[in-house]
């Protein structure tokens, strides 16, 4: 039998449900209230209903009872399963332990540089750089509001603010270089550099 399939929503999903049994719209709005929309995407709530009704199907929640309020249709109020309440505990702590290949899409794009120019990559860097410093400003302002919050409860804004800050320093680092010259590259230059790679025998193995 396949492992459960890990996801930030599913991990979501089981740590609430660790709290007490509740329904996917109590989910999501807690997620939100508690600034854990930083880390976890549920912007689209169809993701968060697809995510409960994989866990449930695989046994790690069960539907417990259906509820309705005033305000809004009836809905279904999930409880979290011995085997749900052990995943989640297995998933946090292999996830805590073990780097894993993420696959951003910012190094993709870096890995592919020659198909703009050094200008146009200058340009799209200095904005992107500039983005940075605006949404370390939002992530301060965030932190100085919740400064009576305990440490506990921040520590992933934290972390976002340590990865934006090494990336801002990398990327001005780029543009500094691409800014004096000392990175940069041609369209005559990449034909020279594919040409001679081309040209070298491939390594025996023998």
């Amino acid at each position: 039998m396949k492992p459960p399939k890990r996801s930030p929503i599913a991990l979501a999903v089981l740590t609430m449900l660790c709290e007490a049994p509740m329904h996917p719209y109590r989910m999501q709005r807690l997620i939100k209230e508690r600034g854990k929309d930083e880390v976890i995407n549920v912007t689209q709530r169809a993701s968060l209903y697809q995510t409960i009704q994989r866990l449930e199907r695989e046994g790690l929640i069960a539907a417990q009872r259906t509820a309705r309020d005033e305000k809004r249709p009836e809905h279904t109020v999930y409880a979290i399963t011995e085997t749900g309440r052990a995943i989640a505990v297995e998933w946090m702590r292999q996830i805590l332990s073990t780097p894993t290949n993420e696959y951003p899409e910012f190094p993709a794009a870096i890995s592919f540089l020659p198909l703009l120019s050094p200008d146009d990559v200058l340009r799209q860097l200095e904005a992107r750089a500039k983005a940075i410093k605006a949404e370390l400003e939002r992530i301060d302002e965030g932190l100085k509001q919740a400064a009576a919050v305990p440490r506990l409860f921040l520590l992933e804004m934290e972390y976002l603010r340590a990865v934006q800050t090494t990336e801002l320093s990398w990327v001005t680092f780029v543009v500094d270089d691409l800014r004096s010259g000392r990175l940069t590259w041609s369209e005559a230059w990449l034909r020279q550099i594919a040409a001679q790679f081309a040209s070298e025998p491939a390594s025996s193995s023998e």
